[in-house]
């Protein structure tokens, strides 16, 4: 490969950021996987896994992929959807993975997908699914941009659209809650989430 065709590639996998030359980058390049053996301090007096401790692993695990793709601090800013679709029991082997579904600004939407592994019986199942967003951060707590997402995969690319649509989303409820604020503000006595 000669000089001028490796420098058109790395110019034309960049983009300009308000200012900044960031590269994009692909799903693959911040994929994460994570494994945890599940122990009786994990679980309920049934023996099945807290869900606050799953939310705590699918937590990591996103934050690795996010990690990965900024290359920078992030910070969990929301877990807007999870499933709990089958407990987990003292003794399986908890298996998740995290991609990154799209990069917007300074944010990112990741997926995670929990699986455990009956490790005698040899068998995988699907027990939780979630979508989280970080944000970017830099070493003073300010946003910064991230690289943007080329999804290569149809998955990749449905992944991608989908996270464009839940964005909308969160955004129109966002909107929603604003514009009630002062309608609460209003009632007497009113506690509201957050604000106590």
């Amino acid at each position: 490969m000669n000089c001028a065709a490796g420098n058109s590639e790395k110019e034309s996998s960049r983009m300009d950021f308000i200012g900044h030359s960031l590269p994009v980058r692909s799903v693959a390049e911040s994929q994460s996987e994570m494994t945890e053996l599940i122990l009786p301090n994990d679980t309920n007096t049934l023996g099945n896994l807290l869900g606050g401790r799953l939310m705590h692993f699918i937590d990591l695990v996103g934050a690795m992929a996010a990690y990965r793709h900024a290359r920078t601090h992030v910070v969990t800013a929301s877990m807007d959807h999870i499933d709990f679709i089958a407990p987990v029991h003292v003794g399986d082997l908890l298996i998740l993975k995290s991609s990154v579904n799209r990069a917007f600004n300074t944010s990112m939407e990741v997926g995670v997908k929990v699986w455990v592994e009956n490790t005698i019986a040899g068998m995988h199942r699907h027990v939780a699914s979630a979508y989280l967003t970080f944000v970017a951060i830099d070493s003073q707590g300010r946003r910064v941009p991230v690289p943007q997402l080329k999804p290569e995969t149809e998955d990749e690319q449905r992944h991608y659209e989908d996270a464009g649509r839940r964005r909308e989303l969160r955004q129109k409820e966002l909107e929603r809650r604003r514009a009630t604020r002062p309608a609460e503000a209003a009632v007497p006595g009113l506690v509201r989430p957050g604000r106590n």
